[in-house]
């Protein structure tokens, strides 16, 4: 088969629609669409082309319908995820250079941008006005995330964003992929992408108005192979009763660091998947795959040959490819890449020995480092620590405040309550035990709580305070 290589998605989607028919769907929380349809059928009531556009919708769905109509015929595109703060949103849409706003709000729910026409997008869609043909590369305009204040804008295109997607093996049947991330971040945007190029079908997440076992139960409806989230999404997966309603193919984690304990707790819950855990964010794009069921990476995927370049400089993890971000918008100030092209992700790795062969352990992020006493500490390595022990689902932790030591060690733990129930306090005492044996004493949690549940991101990571 062909790679998918398109100028535009509704060029993919006419290319796809001879070979695969109706029977691909886009589906949604409340609606549904055949893909094919949307060459025929638009969401939107104006014109788009040459326009600068900030998508800021309520519905996912609609998002997605919209990304399909604009692309080729705008000349930039921003994604604004539905958690972005209204506050914020004069100032992307300057940096942007934005000229509409394509949106299911209404005007008082857009303060500050008064100046800018509207562009209503709604459903049911309607007949095209015109038959749109390809003009223009949209810039796609994605926003940073884990940052505080105004969010940075990353400059991709179609091209860029697609170099990842390999084509489906000649005889497969076609993928009916899911995602729990929101398709207006970096994670989820791909597996849109790879719904729409690789021949398949897609279904949406709900966010924060859809239950785990609700998505389960719909996911399973509509017969998913291919699941994708961050490891937050499937240790809630693993928490869930309705964890055996899908009998997915292949899993996919990305977004944070993939210890062994998800990725054993996956295999045993779904035998029949492959999983892979890649590593990608919106600056650097997708950088590689591990497939081999294991944490981390091997060694030499550093300084190999390939499209995608990698190095290791004082801990952090670089890379330059074609599917990085060419800039930051807005921001000329702001280098995205050093003079050889290379994204610092401030990822920290660390160099491991596992069964005679050298792999990279990602640690932690460089600006998530707790000071215990002038030591460095990494959450992330402590929370794989408390991971691993049987009981446990999710840990966080984190630091606090502390006169002498300027800060100690805090771990907040989920347990899993279908396990054969032991008292917490038993509990408690043995992961301290493995933490003492596992790591120096500056990292062994001063203080560790049991708790009910433990807060996720919007982009379905945990809720860290700043270190």
């Amino acid at each position: 088969m062909k790679r998918p290589d398109s100028r535009s998605l509704r060029e993919a989607l006419a290319r796809e629609a001879s070979a695969a028919g109706q029977s691909r769907m886009l589906h949604g929380l409340a609606h549904g669409v055949a893909l094919p349809d949307l060459l025929d059928l638009s969401c939107l009531n104006g014109d788009v082309g040459g326009q600068r556009l900030l998508l800021v919708t309520e519905d996912q769905f609609l998002a997605g319908l919209a990304l399909i109509a604009v692309d080729g015929l705008a000349e930039a595109v921003v994604l604004c995820p539905p958690d972005l703060a209204a506050e914020h949103l004069p100032v992307i849409a300057e940096r942007a250079g934005a000229t509409s706003i394509l949106t299911d709000r209404p005007r008082s729910a857009l303060p500050g941008l008064d100046a800018l026409p509207l562009i209503d997008c709604a459903w049911p869609p309607v007949p095209a006005a015109r038959e749109p043909e390809f003009e223009r590369a949209t810039e796609w305009l994605l926003l940073t995330s884990g940052t505080t204040g105004v969010p940075k804008l990353v400059r991709h295109d179609l091209a860029g964003l697609t170099a990842a997607i390999r084509p489906r093996p000649e005889g497969e049947a076609p993928p009916v992929w899911a995602t729990f991330y929101d398709i207006r971040r970096y994670g989820g945007l791909q597996i849109f992408l790879r719904g729409i190029l690789a021949g398949g079908s897609l279904i949406l997440s709900g966010g924060s108005a859809e239950a785990v076992s609700d998505h389960l139960a719909r996911l399973g409806r509509h017969g998913v192979t291919h699941v994708s989230g961050t490891p937050s999404h499937w240790r809630r997966v693993l928490m869930s009763p309705a964890r055996g309603l899908i009998d997915p193919a292949y899993l996919r984690l990305s977004g944070e660091i993939a210890d062994q304990a998800v990725l054993d707790g996956l295999r045993d819950a779904y035998p029949r998947a492959s999983i892979g855990h890649a590593y990608a964010s919106t600056e650097a794009g997708v950088g590689f795959e591990v497939t081999d069921g294991l944490e981390g990476f091997p060694k030499d995927f550093v300084g190999r040959p390939g499209e995608v370049a990698m190095r290791v400089v004082d801990g952090s993890l670089r890379i330059r490819s074609r599917r990085t971000a060419s800039g930051y918008v807005g921001s000329d100030d702001l280098a995205l890449a050093d003079a050889e092209g290379f994204v610092d992700t401030g990822d920290m790795v660390e160099e491991r020995v596992v069964d005679g062969a050298a792999r990279y352990h990602f640690v932690g992020r460089r600006g998530g480092i707790i000071n215990v006493g002038g030591l460095k500490v990494h959450p992330e390595e402590i929370e794989a620590v408390i991971n691993r022990h049987a009981r446990v689902r999710m840990s966080l932790v984190e630091g606090r405040r502390n006169p002498i030591t300027g800060a100690i060690v805090q771990a907040s733990v989920v347990l899993d309550e279908a396990a054969d129930p032991a008292p917490p306090e038993e509990i408690r005492k043995e992961i301290l035990a493995a933490c003492r044996a596992e790591l120096s004493p500056h990292k062994v949690p001063a203080l560790l709580r049991i708790v009910p549940r433990l807060d996720v991101t919007a982009a379905g990571k945990l809720a860290r305070r700043p270190a």
